[in-house]
């Protein structure tokens, strides 16, 4: 016959249980880009892994088995790869060739080992995910390249993702949801439904920085993703020469030395991976140690009839830590040569 006290403690333990079961719930992790399964028999006596974790369409994924009760070392392997035999033989990584994205590749490994076999499989579903990084620095107009990551700046990265079915249907973008981790840790402000994109500031000098996405449907049958290293790179001054007819000759940076051989020149600075965080860069140009001008032109002229010589140099600041510098000795007076072959 029970109590008062025992019902009431039973109720109490009922209640812990409960609540011990709503909280392991909240933490099952995303479903991976590989989905696995066991044959009856195998008692979970082996694994398999797949590397990459979001494989890329038309790429291959290796595959490999995993035991801590098994010999793998003298155990005899089978990969099957949609019912067609791949490979034989000992124990090691197997190279499995993937379709097209949303595509689903079944992978069977039966091991014999100790008179006994066993067998896993693996679907791998690969996703088409592509990181695309945007330097928020300088570079000149109308330049063809991209600017490079700067220093003491930021970078956004934008994950563009085309996730689809087995049946090749793609899913909208912006009702994904997307998990950004930056160097191991979880951006959790920056992740959500249709968050694409991703402010990163930019690493330390001769640091690099992780970026990392994880992108999944809305009920997690379908996980994309991908990863990339940012470094920063030191930031640069050209000077070009702009000629009244041709505009400003990109195609060549002046070197250290230039000649002026006509009444005046014009130059053109060009400052590349500073930073723009701050706004845009300061140019200053000095003549012989004196500021003479700001911004990215300057027009020289010369004046008497002798022959001088004269240093010019140029420094581009950018936030309170960031300067770059350019240097172009200069002369001037030299005789015009008077043929076509500068002879």
């Amino acid at each position: 016959m029970y109590t008062r006290d025992m019902v009431q403690q039973v109720h109490r333990n009922l209640r812990v249980g409960l609540c011990t079961t709503l909280i392991l719930s909240l933490f099952i992790p995303l479903m991976a880009a590989a989905q696995f399964g066991d044959t009856a028999g195998s008692m979970n006596s082996f694994s398999l892994s797949v590397n990459p974790q979001y494989p890329a369409p038309y790429s291959q994924a290796m595959v490999s088995a995993v035991s801590s009760s098994l010999d793998l070392a003298n155990a005899m392997v089978i990969v099957s790869v949609d019912g067609k035999k791949i490979y034989q033989g000992n124990a090691r990584p197997v190279a499995v060739p993937l379709g097209r994205a949303g595509s689903v590749t079944k992978v069977v490994v039966d091991i014999s080992s100790g008179g006994a076999d066993y067998s896993q499989t693996v679907s791998v579903q690969p996703q088409d995910v592509v990181l695309i990084v945007e330097p928020v620095s300088s570079a000149p107009p109308l330049y063809p390249g991209k600017p490079l990551v700067p220093l003491e700046g930021s970078v956004r990265v934008v994950a563009m993702a085309n996730l689809k079915n087995a049946a090749g249907t793609p899913l909208n973008p912006s009702a994904l949801s997307y998990s950004w981790t930056v160097d191991t840790t979880q951006v959790a402000s920056a992740s959500g439904i249709g968050k694409t994109a991703l402010m990163v500031a930019s690493p330390l000098q001769y640091r690099a920085r992780s970026v990392s996405i994880a992108i999944s449907s809305t009920d997690g049958t379908l996980v994309g993703g991908a990863s990339l290293s940012l470094s920063p790179e030191e930031p640069s001054l050209r000077i070009y020469e702009n000629d009244p007819l041709l505009g400003i000759r990109f195609d060549h940076a002046l070197p250290n030395a230039y000649t002026i051989t006509g009444a005046e020149v014009s130059l053109y600075a060009a400052a590349f991976s500073l930073p723009t965080t701050y706004g845009a860069p300061l140019l200053q140009w000095f003549l012989d140690g004196d500021m003479v001008q700001t911004g990215s032109s300057i027009t020289l002229r010369p004046t008497g009839s002798g022959r001088g010589t004269a240093s010019l140099s140029l420094t581009a600041t950018a936030g309170p830590y960031t300067t770059a510098s350019a240097n172009l000795g200069l002369s001037f007076g030299a005789a015009k040569s008077s043929n076509f072959f500068g002879l």
